[in-house]
């Protein structure tokens, strides 16, 4: 069993749920669009800027962003735990792990500031 400090002392049932409950979600986000797009016979930019003006989508967006997040960072942990390993990597597996998951963890961290920026900025 890998053992790391950025797993959070998470259980792998808890993370099960996570990545199930997200995709959940993000598949019906993702539906949602599609069935809007295709209920628009010609999409036009007031269009688009009154769907996200609503609280609703915007709370609904919100949500599948940070589904998205949470979906891409069990993915992530899950992915340099089972392929940056000692045998793999050497002695530096450790420190290589570190420094992805931690280059990912910010990149996740940036893009969910930036969304948010965007969906509640003005």
């Amino acid at each position: 069993m890998v053992t790391n400090v950025t797993s959070f002392g998470r259980s792998g049932l808890a993370d099960w749920v996570v990545q199930r409950v997200s995709a959940v979600i993000l598949a019906a986000y993702t539906l949602f669009l599609v069935f809007w797009f295709l209920q628009q016979a010609d999409v036009q930019y007031t269009q688009w800027v009154a769907l996200f003006e609503s609280t609703g989508m915007r709370i609904f967006s919100l949500l599948a962003l940070l589904s998205l997040v949470a979906h891409a960072w069990v993915g992530v942990w899950t992915i340099t735990t089972d392929y940056l390993t000692p045998l793999s990597l050497g002695k530096a597996a450790t420190a290589v792990r570190f420094v992805v998951q931690c280059a990912c963890m910010v990149a996740l961290f940036v893009y969910l500031v930036w969304g948010i920026d965007i969906l509640w900025g003005n």
